[in-house]
């Protein structure tokens, strides 16, 4: 290995590890930077069909409605409804917003409408996707026509799809919208489904109603039936139980009262008779009633007599005075005041008879009242006991009369709401034809695609990061091998054709398979060019790795064939050669001589020949004339079938040796690892190995498995060389290895591609 570059590997391996946070950060940049033209033509991609579908989608316009279930509306005539009508609430609104989404409505705005004519409806859809959609359904379809049902059932699918219904925050407004490719038909469509839904609350409003009418007419002559029974049941009771009612009490009642005034009234009239009776009694003890017992009588025969005895005593007295009391005139006075006072007795007398008469009537009609109070109160008791089965008739009766009336108004007014059908549900906007499409959104559908495309591109990018199980810079090496990257070759297949014209009209090309002549001498038909500079760096590469140890033969080789170990080992040889060093370029890959066939293909005698000592080294050695470079080839390897034991010989190591001696370096054209195990055999006599790896092709877990499993040859592994780079796609990769940076800083020097 080269000890000289190991030290600074691990300076930047830490300086590496102390910035990682800062690499972390960058990380994603990077892959980006790597995936470029894959997120590019991804996010291309991606628009590319955004507005291939933009052109070829056929243009849809929603119209919207917008109804309000009106609360007011519902207050007004909820005293009228027959069915018991409730306040609006929120979930009372979310059931009408699922009632204008139910088959229902949409059933007949499709029947009203003639929708399942529509071929937008029936049909396979507008548009380029709709056509070829229809034509792939077509295939599949047995070819018989669509009955009525399946068409109805097709419309109706189409008809959910395009319509929305949907509640406007906490409003009771709902909003209405349908989305058609004709502006006209989505706004007529969001109108019907509005009259739709308020023509179907109507007719269920008015089937409720009437078969509330019908049940309450039925009900209403059960309850006829039953009033009429229970106050015939009242009457009947009455009848049995000599009951009679009046003025709406029951007779005997009043009866009672009555006869209890009544016997009230005589015994206060007895009360007054006896007074007057017992005045006049002692009226009569007086020998002549004083004035105030005269107008308590109030008799007029008395009061005149009074009258007169007063004046015929004056007149006696004023006689008597002045005549004497013996005087005739006195005597006739005294005579007529007795014969006055007589017939005021008599008059009294009179008056106490009737007084008398009047007590004896008041007191036998007192007797009587008592003797029918007696009887009807007996009465009033036997209909008391009958009474508390009648109030029971009688409440029972009320009862059934109350129910009936009830029942007979509502009845009533179901008739009348039936002439007076009311919805809650009103239109406050109605759909117009829309002005512009909604669907597709050429802003939306352009950011969506773009947006999805970058994630799917970026998806993409990480993918192929980490499935890009290849070598590709040299930090991958590094980290992986543990070894260093001395060199990256680019690709040379564009550049070297330019030379091949004339060789190719000749005929002087190989065979497929076998390294073209002009690249195993391209570093000296290209001495600025950028793969020479390459080549150079390696020449540098195993100059100061000699300073710690002798690293005079070399040896490359590779993991797989086809890694350009043999266009290498020639140019680097070429390269050596051509500086003025002594240099021997030997075809050690005996498996498959392709270095021999390229460059000597009429060689007889070669290396198998000069160990095997059947031909002299000087015989067998070629001389390119213009580097004075010698190569040795591989000889007869046909008939070859233990290459490593030629290679692991003695004669070999002799052979070696001796070259070791007579030349400054030895260059070994190795075969690749994987396939045989002829370049481990090598180890004792080589100082060492170039290791070529494909850049962009050879699986890291191949290389890793071959070197781990030959300790030998990474003990002697002098670096690794990534060969066969694309210089664009590196640049993604390490910046300071692509195109430009050589082209801009290199070519200054004169070097030239």
């Amino acid at each position: 290995m080269l000890q000289v570059n190991k030290p600074s590997s691990e300076i930047n391996r830490g300086y590496a590890e102390a910035e990682h946070s800062t690499q972390t950060l960058t990380s994603y940049v990077d892959i980006i930077r790597r995936q470029f033209p894959t997120i590019v033509a991804i996010v291309s991609a991606c628009v590319v069909l955004a507005l291939l579908y933009l052109f070829t989608a056929a243009p849809q316009f929603t119209s919207t409605a917008s109804m309000v279930i009106d609360t007011r509306k519902v207050q007004l005539f909820q005293q009228q409804s027959v069915l018991g009508d409730v306040a609006v609430d929120s979930a009372t609104v979310e059931t009408q917003v699922e009632i204008l989404k139910s088959e229902n409505i949409s059933l007949a705005v499709i029947r009203d409408l003639h929708l399942i004519e529509d071929p937008e409806f029936t049909g396979s859809g507008g548009g380029v996707i709709g056509s070829v959609l229809g034509f792939i359904t077509g295939l599949f379809s047995d070819g018989h026509a669509s009955s009525e049902f399946e068409q109805t059932r097709k419309a109706l699918g189409v008809f959910e799809k395009n319509r929305t219904i949907k509640r406007l925050g906490l409003t009771y407004v709902m909003e209405i919208g349908y989305t058609s490719k004709d502006p006209a038909k989505a706004a007529k469509i969001a109108n019907a489904i509005a009259d739709s839904y308020i023509v179907d609350q109507l007719e269920a409003k008015y089937q409720a109603t009437r078969r509330a009418s019908v049940w309450l007419q039925d009900r209403i002559k059960e309850l006829r039936t039953q009033a009429s029974a229970a106050q015939k049941a009242v009457v009947d009771f009455k009848t049995a139980n000599n009951i009679v009612d009046a003025g709406g009490r029951l007779m005997n009642e009043q009866q009672l009262a009555e006869v209890n005034s009544q016997l009230i009234m005589a015994h206060a009239a007895t009360a007054e008779a006896k007074a007057r009776m017992d005045r006049i009694n002692d009226i009569l003890k007086q020998e002549i009633p004083d004035a105030s017992v005269a107008d308590a009588l109030k008799n007029d025969t008395i009061v005149k007599l009074r009258g007169q005895y007063v004046d015929m005593a004056s007149k006696e007295s004023i006689w008597a005075m002045k005549y004497g009391s013996d005087h005739l005139a006195a005597v006739n006075l005294r005579r007529q005041m007795a014969e006055i006072k007589k017939n005021i007795v008599d008059e009294l007398k009179r008056i106490q008879e009737s007084y008398k008469s009047d007590y004896d009537i008041a007191v036998t009609r007192e007797e009587s009242i008592k003797g029918s109070l007696a009887n009807v109160v007996s009465e009033s008791q036997l209909t008391n006991q009958a009474q508390v089965q009648l109030r029971e008739l009688d409440s029972n009766a009320q009862s059934y009369q109350a129910m009936y009336d009830n029942f007979l108004q509502r009845y009533m007014e179901s008739v009348q709401q039936q002439s007076f059908p009311i919805t809650e549900a009103r239109v406050i906007s109605a759909a117009t034809q829309p002005l512009v499409k909604s669907y597709p959104k050429s802003l939306i559908v352009l950011a969506g695609s773009l947006f999805g495309g970058l994630i799917l591109a970026f998806g993409a990018a990480m993918a192929r990061e980490l499935t890009d199980k290849v070598f590709r810079t040299t930090g991958q090496v590094e980290d992986v091998l543990g070894a260093n990257c001395i060199a990256i070759l680019p690709a040379l297949g564009a550049a070297a054709a330019l030379g091949l014209g004339e060789k190719m009209r000749s005929g002087k090309l190989t065979s497929k398979g076998n390294p073209q002549p002009d690249l195993l001498r391209y570093v000296v038909d290209n001495p600025l060019s950028r793969f020479a500079e390459a080549v150079r760096s390696v020449k540098v590469a195993i100059d100061l790795n000699s300073i710690v140890r002798e690293n005079r033969v070399l040896a490359t080789t590779s993991t797989l064939p086809n890694e350009g170990k043999s266009t290498l080992s020639t140019n680097l040889a070429q390269l050596i050669a051509h500086g003025g060093a002594r240099v021997i370029l030997i075809d050690a890959d005996l498996r498959n001589p392709s270095l021999s066939r390229a460059l000597v293909p009429d060689a007889k005698i070669g290396l198998v020949d000069v160990v095997g000592q059947k031909a002299r080294l000087e015989d067998a050695l070629v001389l390119d004339p213009e580097t004075k470079l010698s190569i040795l080839p591989a000889g007869t390897t046909s008939k070859l079938l233990h290459t490593n034991e030629i290679l692991a010989s003695k004669a070999m190591h002799a052979l070696v040796t001796e070259l070791r001696s007579k030349f400054d370096y030895v260059v070994l054209d190795m075969p690749p690892m994987a396939p045989v195990v002829d370049v481990r055999v090598t180890s004792s006599f080589v100082d060492s190995y170039v290791f070529v790896v494909e850049w962009g092709r050879t699986k890291i877990d191949v290389v890793r498995h071959n070197l781990r499993g030959s300790p030998e040859i990474q003990d002697k592994l002098l670096g690794v060389v990534l060969n066969k780079a694309d210089t664009k796609v590196l640049a993604r990769y390490e910046s300071y290895h692509g195109r430009y940076y050589y082209q801009k800083y290199y070519a200054r020097y004169g070097y030239v591609e």
